[in-house]
This record gives C-alpha cells, sequence and structure tokens, in this order.
C-alpha cells in the first residue's frame, strides 16, 4: 500500500498536469477569440461614402473589449473571461479609379490581451503582446460616386451608391509556432465584399456583404496544421447626418461559417453570431474629427462573445 506522502505526490503531479493542460486550452480559446476579433463582427458605417480625390487620412486609435467564449456545456472551457486592448495607426487616401472614386487604406494594430478561465474545473490565466497582422484594401464605388475633385464635391448630392472592395491580412504579427497564443495568426485572408448606400434626405440607409477566405496555418502549435473554412458576413446601418457635419449611425452585422479542422480532423466550432452596435463622429475642426463606437453580441453560438469600444482621432490633409 502507498504511503500517505507518496500519494500526496502523485496527486500535486496530476494537479500539475491538469493546471499546464488547463493553460494550453485556455491558450486555444485566446487564439480562438483573439483570430476573431477585428475579422467577422466588424462594424464599419460609411464604408461606401463617397469623398474628394487626393484627400489624404491619417487615423490614429483605441480599441478595448471584454468578453469570453460561448461554449458547449461538455468543453473542459467554462467562465472564460477575455480582455483585449488594441491601439491602432491607419493611413488613407481617396483616388480617382477610372473616373470613379475610391479608396486605399492601411491599417496597422497593436494589442494587448489576457484571459482566465476555468480549465477541467481548475483556473488559468494567460497575457500575450504585439504587432497584429497589418491589413490592406482597396475599394471602388462603380455606380453613383463619381471622382470630383474638392470643389467639384461641394455640390454633390449622394443618391444610390454601390461599390465594391478587397482586404488582404499579411501574416506579420507576433507569432511563435512553440506557443499556442499568438496576437497574429500565421496565415493570409482575403476579404471580397460588395455595399450599397442609398441616401433619403439626412438619413442614410447601407447594406453590405462579404466573405472571409483563410489560407492554411502550417505551423499551427504542436507541429499541427489549422485549416478554415470561409466565414461570411453581412452588416447593416442607419446613418443621420447632421447640419454641422456630426453623424451618429446604428449598425448591425450577422457572421455564420468559419469551422477549422486541425490535421485533418473537423472542429464542431462553425461561428453563428450577431452584434449591435453605435457610431458616433464629430468635426474638431477644418482637419480633425473624432469618431466614437461601441457594439454588443447579441446571440452567439460559438467563439467570441464580448463588448467593444473604442475611439479614433482623424487628421485629414
Amino acid at each position: 500500500m502507498p504511503s500517505n506522502s507518496g500519494r500526496s505526490r502523485k496527486n500535486l503531479r496530476v494537479l500539475r498536469v491538469r493546471i499546464v493542460h488547463g493553460v494550453a486550452l485556455l491558450s486555444a480559446a485566446i487564439f480562438v477569440l483573439a483570430s476573431s476579433h477585428g475579422r467577422a463582427a466588424e462594424l464599419e458605417p460609411r464604408a461606401y461614402a463617397n469623398a474628394p480625390v487626393g484627400l489624404n487620412f491619417l487615423i490614429a486609435g483605441y480599441v478595448r473589449s471584454e468578453g469570453g467564449l460561448s461554449t458547449n456545456p461538455a468543453s473542459p472551457i467554462q467562465d472564460a473571461h477575455l480582455n483585449i486592448n488594441t491601439g491602432v495607426l491607419a493611413y488613407a487616401r481617396s483616388l480617382d479609379v477610372w473616373g470613379r472614386s475610391g479608396k486605399l487604406d492601411v491599417i496597422m494594430p497593436f494589442s494587448d490581451l489576457s484571459g482566465t478561465a476555468l480549465v477541467s474545473g481548475q483556473p488559468a490565466e494567460r497575457n500575450i503582446s504585439g504587432l497584429n497582422d497589418p491589413r490592406f484594401r482597396f475599394s471602388v464605388n462603380f455606380i453613383g460616386a463619381p471622382a470630383l475633385s474638392m470643389q467639384e464635391f461641394a455640390g454633390y448630392q449622394q443618391d444610390l451608391i454601390a461599390g465594391a472592395s478587397v482586404q488582404v491580412s499579411a501574416p506579420l504579427g507576433q507569432y511563435d509556432p512553440s506557443r499556442l497564443v499568438n496576437i497574429g495568426t500565421n496565415r493570409w485572408f482575403i476579404k471580397p465584399d460588395i455595399g450599397i448606400s442609398k441616401a433619403l434626405g439626412a438619413i442614410t440607409l447601407e447594406l453590405s456583404a462579404g466573405v472571409f477566405f483563410f489560407t492554411i496555418n502550417d505551423e499551427y502549435y504542436g507541429g499541427k496544421t489549422l485549416e478554415q473554412e470561409p466565414v461570411y458576413t453581412t452588416q447593416a446601418h442607419v446613418t443621420y447626418s447632421f447640419r454641422n457635419g456630426v453623424w451618429a449611425a446604428l449598425d448591425a452585422t450577422y457572421d455564420f461559417g468559419g469551422r477549422t479542422t486541425v490535421n485533418g480532423v473537423q472542429k464542431d466550432d462553425a461561428m453563428e453570431n450577431s452584434r449591435f452596435g453605435a457610431t458616433l463622429a464629430m468635426p474638431l475642426n477644418r482637419n480633425y474629427s473624432i469618431k466614437l463606437y461601441a457594439s454588443s453580441g447579441v446571440s452567439t453560438r460559438t467563439g467570441s462573445d464580448y463588448k467593444l469600444g473604442g475611439m479614433a482621432l482623424q487628421y485629414r490633409w
């Protein structure tokens, strides 16, 4: 019969294994949430608005999100709570694309992420920070938004705008294949998107639909290969423009798909999420403006379920 000290050492080894396993599972949960933030569940009103050709925009912003994961009751991960603080630096320029208005923008984010959860009944915690994958987007309005100079734009009145865009994310963010928790994703994504915008006096109605296509991450944790099916996303916005240049919007999005496969084994983790939000933009002077925004999950089948708030200061020249 083993002694009490022998049983104690065995129990301690079991507890250590559970804690290490718990941290690994929590790391996987954080990876899923970090990968989904800033991709699906985006809310961006006025994405297809017209602007005078030749303008430059420099944007500095801050975003904070708090939330967790919606998991199956049988999952070992429960009560996950995650915080992500992100600083964003972006540049955009309005273009003349064969007589139609277009835009090119570049986004460079940096995030600090922390999380806690109960994993198999044991508490686990993880913290990480680093550069996110940068994103590049090209968009063009092919109906209802001609390329106009600043002088010509003064007399422009929107009616119906239809446009399209392509966004690409490059795998340049912080990534260590020996770690399960990373800010970067070690894979590309490409997102084609189409949208329409209809002005009704001071009110503008907007609707867009897009799809995220992901490349394979062949350096996933443990030497595995991670694949993900496309994520389909739709957005709807109702924007009201005030006379002094202030505008406000109510926002909604619905995303679905994105089931993952690890080393050929398909997971039961397809997303089906909806969010509502609001945006307020105000000019400070001729060159500066500020935008405040917030959103919250309405329903989450699987994946991230979080509240988000942020602000962005824009300089235009």
